[in-house]
């Protein structure tokens, strides 16, 4: 009875402390997009897409509101999107995107955690070239669908490729196709469980087991800073 309590107890502070973190997260995506595009997500495929993936992390719907009402209320909070790329152990090649309310104390946070790995910020635009930006759609596989058939559907909208992995499906396309696959998928009534842009390395590299407990550690602290929206890598 007790070791089953502990288990139950660690299990729920570990989804707790999951929470902690990603919750802010989406909140800060969702601040972003209400500020650019309004605070309709019908009107507003970026705040729509950000609702979406927030509420596939079941946070709450008081919280969605309240980051809207935070970006758009009389005392709205300036919010800028920015990315930083650097080199990290073993010449790992790593983007980071940030939403922040206070560059200097990112930019700051940012390069530290690479400088007390024995890495570095490189000047930007740097690594745009060793990445490709993808618009990733994830739902998943229901009995009925004919992934075939779907891919034929979905070409209008820009698809590039198609894998399952599991019961869920991955569709990719270019980037700026975002808003014309999100259509076609809606149109389609697929429910996408998540969305999102990412960066995908156009050569990966495999690391040992030793260097990637190297890496990891700093992707680690990347990842835990309140600022940071998505870190990529060219990890193979």
């Amino acid at each position: 009875m007790g070791r089953a309590f502990e288990y139950r107890r660690a299990a729920k502070e570990k989804r707790w402390d999951k929470m902690s973190k990603i919750f802010p997260k989406l909140a800060k995506a969702i601040q972003v997009a209400a500020r650019e595009g309004g605070p309709d997500p019908e009107m507003n495929g970026k705040l729509r897409t950000a609702i979406q993936n927030a509420k596939a992390e079941n946070m709450p719907k008081d919280n969605i509101e309240n980051a809207i009402k935070r970006a758009t209320g009389k005392d709205a909070e300036a919010i800028n999107e920015v990315t930083f790329e650097g080199k990290g152990p073993h010449g790992v090649l790593v983007f980071v995107e940030c939403a922040t309310d206070n560059n200097n104390r990112t930019v700051s946070n940012v390069k530290s955690y690479f400088s007390k790995a024995g890495g570095s910020f490189v000047p930007s635009g740097s690594l745009e070239f060793m990445f490709s930006r993808k618009a990733v759609f994830e739902f998943e596989k229901t009995e009925e669908m004919d992934l075939e058939e779907m891919e034929l559907e979905l070409i209008d909208g820009g698809l590039e490729e198609l894998e399952e992995n599991e019961g869920t499906v991955y569709a990719y396309a270019d980037y700026t196709n975002f808003g014309t696959m999100s259509k076609v998928l809606e149109d389609l009534t697929i429910e996408v469980k998540k969305a999102s842009l990412q960066r995908i390395p156009t050569t990966p590299v495999e690391y040992s087991e030793e260097q990637m407990d190297e890496i990891e550690k700093m992707l680690d602290k990347i990842e835990d800073d309140d600022d940071v929206q998505a870190v990529f890598t060219n990890i193979a």
